[in-house]
């Protein structure tokens, strides 16, 4: 019988990760799923005793080195190895980017990209020494399109595409796969937290010249999620798909959405994909400005 695989999951203890980790732990993988928050570590450690499964959670924040180093090395020293790095953490803030804190958009890339970076350096060491490895990345559909507010969150996807694209044919030699899986809408609590991240730039947007832009952006997002019938666990499954291949894509999308934005991306010009684009998030000429100054 072969050993069991080792997999350690970012953000593994709520939403996609959550899901993921219980589901690669029914199929018989030795999953660590690590988190910030103590109550939902406890919560997925007592589910996985009830249910007998081989998942243990981990406290680990991507935007610090010494707690993802000293997570990394507790697992290495528990398990001997990590065979496959899901890197699930992450974090979006919503706003129009002339309003845009600079606070806000770094700390959306302490979280999507350098947290994902600090993370996969610590982990590929080991998976080069074996010559052995995958290392699978949760993108999104905002990687590929930019919806309006989404320009921090979308610019951070886009970085961790390009940055995957990079590592996909540098890890080549050592026989590390490296996916990118992109999903759609999916109901998790990160739309709550993005919600609550954005709420004073929605209060203060009452006032000014993006109040349309605002409204517009979350009623379009909303009935977006209202027509995705695809859950947490939709996903999980495809992450699961990915990391048995034996030769896996490049990409992988999750939800209709996903597949329809692919191929928009290849088929449509940028001036069609704009076009429905504003349509779907009601993003309309505006003729008189209310913050114009008289000449």
């Amino acid at each position: 019988m072969p050993p069991q695989k080792v997999v350690l999951i970012t953000g593994g203890t709520d939403g996609l990760g959550k899901a993921t980790a219980i589901l690669l732990a029914q199929h018989g993988y030795r999953v660590i799923a690590a988190g910030r928050s103590e109550a939902k570590r406890a919560e997925l450690d007592a589910l996985a005793k009830t249910e007998n499964l081989p998942l243990t959670t981990i406290e680990l924040d991507v935007c610090s080195d010494a707690s993802v180093n000293r997570a990394v090395q507790s697992v290495i020293r528990s398990y001997g190895a990590i065979d496959v790095l899901i890197n699930n953490a992450g974090v979006g803030y919503m706003a129009v980017v002339e309003e845009l804190k600079m606070e806000d958009l770094k700390q959306q890339f302490e979280t999507n990209l350098f947290g994902v970076l600090r993370v996969t350096q610590a982990v590929l060491p080991g998976m080069r020494a074996r010559r052995s490895g995958r290392i699978v990345m949760l993108s999104s559909v905002a990687g590929l399109v930019t919806p309006p507010t989404y320009g921090a969150y979308s610019s951070s996807k886009h970085a961790l595409e390009g940055l995957s694209n990079a590592l996909r044919l540098e890890l080549f030699p050592f026989n590390i796969q490296v996916v990118l899986i992109e999903p759609g809408y999916i109901v998790t609590n990160f739309q709550h937290t993005a919600k609550d991240l954005a709420q004073s730039y929605v209060e203060s947007a009452k006032t000014g010249p993006y109040e349309k832009i605002y409204s517009s952006a979350w009623a379009g997002a909303a009935k977006g999620r209202a027509k995705s019938k695809a859950t947490p666990e939709d996903c999980a499954w495809v992450i699961l798909q990915a990391i048995e291949s034996r030769n896996p894509n490049a990409r992988y999308g999750v939800t209709p959405l996903a597949t329809l934005v692919k191929w928009a991306k290849r088929l449509a010009s940028d001036r069609m994909v704009d076009q429905f684009l504003r349509r779907t998030y009601g993003v309309t000429l505006d003729t008189a400005p209310r913050d114009a100054k008289p000449v």
